[in-house]
């Protein structure tokens, strides 16, 4: 986990204006966070260790969410994925499940219903260790 065991999630969409609210509301939430406006811009981001948790939008214009997390599963990520989108139905649902993403979540987005998927996402990672998220899943 990143240093004094404050989580670092990294936030992938191609909307300038879900990046900012979303880290306005992860930072304020004691996250450290990096933004990227497109799934190519976190592949060749240079560092993919630290990473706690991922927040990938799944409708983007270079790449979808479910084939980034692919992507990312090929480089060794291993963090836990929370898929985000505005075009919900049970086909995403069901190909993000085989892909391994640990959540979909419909946009706009659910505040505190985000904070608490990230924390229990990186709660279950991290059950072994002597540093968890400071609050735990309710």
């Amino acid at each position: 986990m990143a240093s004094a065991c404050k989580p670092t999630i990294y936030v992938v969409d191609d909307d300038a204006g879900v990046l900012g609210s979303l880290r306005f509301l992860l930072e304020t939430d004691g996250f450290e966070v990096k933004t990227f406006r497109s799934a190519t811009a976190l592949l060749n981001a240079s560092a993919s260790a630290g990473i706690d948790c991922l927040v990938i939008d799944y409708k983007m214009p270079d790449m979808n969410g479910i084939d980034l997390v692919g992507r990312l599963r090929d480089h060794h990520v291993a963090a836990p994925v929370i898929l985000i989108t505005g075009y919900p139905d049970e086909n995403i649902s069901a190909r993000a499940a085989a892909a391994g993403v640990a959540h979909v979540l419909q946009k706009p987005l659910l505040g505190d219903g985000l904070v608490k998927e990230i924390r229990g996402a990186i709660w279950g990672r991290h059950s072994g260790s002597d540093c968890h998220p400071e609050r735990q899943p309710t």
